[in-house]
């Protein structure tokens, strides 16, 4: 059987991985993230634990955009207005994103190539650049949730203004230099102890709140009301947004890359298990998060009458006093400061993956993450200067309906990549993660076309043609 990743051009200069482009592809063979590239040693004869640890970490990178703060402002505004009955839609986003890294996990093994390059080398020119556009335009909305999130936590903390703590985070670019030329272990390390912070900080929320069981478990069921309220459609559709976002497939396909497996085809098979071992663990942990937010804000806001409750600064204004702790607030801003630290950390590395992986350009690190940071922080900046402080939860919540409008663009070839044979080889996906697959697609399509209609074509229209 030939090599599958020959149909992709892989970019090792070992014998065993020499470069054989096949029919349609172009390229010029540059590995992906070339400054960590395989730089993480696998041990051959290792215990699985050994093993596991050693994989173990890109996949906390990814759950970070899971749990980014604009999350924050569709679960409180979800939670708040309908109680626990959104849960069901972050199960169910979770379980898809599991599903999608898996697929981003098999891409970068198998072919030796992220998202963004294998893009670039299979469709032409017009349409590779307009898939570039199309997902700079998500990092740019996702940036601008993290960087208002995260300017949002310093202000509630140490009272620094909205304006000033989004020029701030311009100094995550420098962060993740320092942390990346000392070894990449060291910035999953940061990211890992900022994920221990917040689930430290809403495991204690969730003893202070007290939420009611029987509703938690009857939220994770599926409601039929979802598709005839306008209004929970729209935040179940941010939901959506913030929970599978589609930067994350082409960081997960590359940052998989940086642990150096054997390029065998057993070697192939063993880092993918381990790496989708690693990512579903990652999202696991995303849920407990994401669903916190949410059972936080129906057990202090929508049981107490605050429906109207969506604001990230009014819900930590309330937190306190709606559940007698004096702490409460204060952990839930630091939870805010460390997802939105943690996001910007890692949608600055996203944003250099599809730079590079689109346009096929080289510049030096620091002048392409600060580019990709300054797309985010001027129209933050912009937006707040123009309509002030209390539209910020807005913007979140519209940020994340943007992303999850871009979903299919990401989607759709993630999944002609991984299903085909020719490229792939023995790992091209079977027909049952190719029905579950394209059946996520479908779904998410659909519900933002229906988003769509419902927001943007007037109600006598949609009643005319049975909408």
């Amino acid at each position: 059987m030939s090599d599958p990743a020959a149909t992709f051009e892989d970019t090792t200069p070992s014998p065993e991985d020499t470069p054989c482009r096949g029919k349609g592809w172009r390229g010029k063979g540059r590995e992906s993230l070339p400054e960590v590239f395989r730089s993480i040693r696998i041990p051959q004869n290792a215990s699985w634990w050994r093993k596991l640890l050693a994989f173990a970490g890109p996949g906390f990178l990814v759950s970070v955009g899971y749990m980014d703060p604009g999350n924050w402002a569709t679960d409180l505004a979800g939670g708040a207005k309908f109680g626990y009955t959104l849960l069901s839609v972050i199960l169910i986003s979770n379980l898809m994103a599991i599903l999608l890294q898996h697929l981003c996990v098999k891409l970068g093994v198998v072919t030796g190539r992220d998202l963004a390059q294998a893009c670039r080398d299979h469709y032409p020119r017009p349409v590779a650049w307009m898939l570039w556009v199309l997902c700079e335009a998500a990092i740019a909305a996702c940036d601008l949730a993290e960087v208002i999130g995260s300017a949002i936590g310093l202000q509630l903390l140490f009272g620094i203004p909205l304006v000033w703590g989004c020029v701030i985070t311009v100094a995550d670019v420098m962060i993740v230099m320092l942390l990346q030329n000392k070894g990449f272990r060291y910035v999953e390390a940061l990211v890992i102890t900022l994920i221990l912070t917040i689930g430290g900080c809403f495991a204690a929320e969730m003893i202070f709140a007290k939420p009611d069981l029987g509703g938690i478990a009857r939220g994770f069921m599926p409601s039929a009301e979802l598709l005839h309220n306008k209004e929970m459609l729209f935040v179940a559709i941010g939901i959506l947004g913030a929970t599978v976002m589609p930067h994350n497939l082409y960081l997960h396909s590359s940052i998989v890359q940086t642990r150096d497996f054997q390029r065998t085809d057993e070697g192939r098979a063993e880092a993918i298990k381990y790496a989708t071992i690693d990512s579903t663990g990652a999202l696991m942990f995303a849920l407990f998060i994401n669903g916190g937010i949410l059972i936080l804000a129906a057990a202090a806001f929508h049981t107490t009458g605050r429906h109207e409750v969506a604001e990230i600064q009014e819900a930590y204004q309330l937190l306190s006093p709606v559940l007698g702790v004096g702490i409460a607030s204060t952990l839930f801003a630091v939870a805010l400061l460390a997802s939105g630290q943690n996001s910007t950390l890692t949608g600055t590395l996203a944003g250099q993956i599809v730079m590079e992986g689109f346009l096929n350009i080289r510049m030096k690190a620091w002048v392409r993450r600060l580019i990709t940071r300054l797309i985010a922080v001027v129209p933050a900046v912009i937006i707040i200067a123009i309509y002030g402080e209390n539209e910020t939860t807005n913007l979140l919540i519209w940020s994340q309906v943007i992303l999850s409008m871009q979903l299919g663009f990401a989607v759709v070839p993630l999944l002609m990549f991984t299903g085909d044979k020719v490229k792939m080889g023995r790992f091209a996906n079977p027909l049952w993660i190719k029905l579950l697959a394209w059946l996520t697609a479908v779904v998410i399509i659909v519900l933002n076309v229906k988003l769509l209609v419902d927001f943007f074509v007037p109600e006598a229209w949609r009643a005319a043609i049975g909408l």
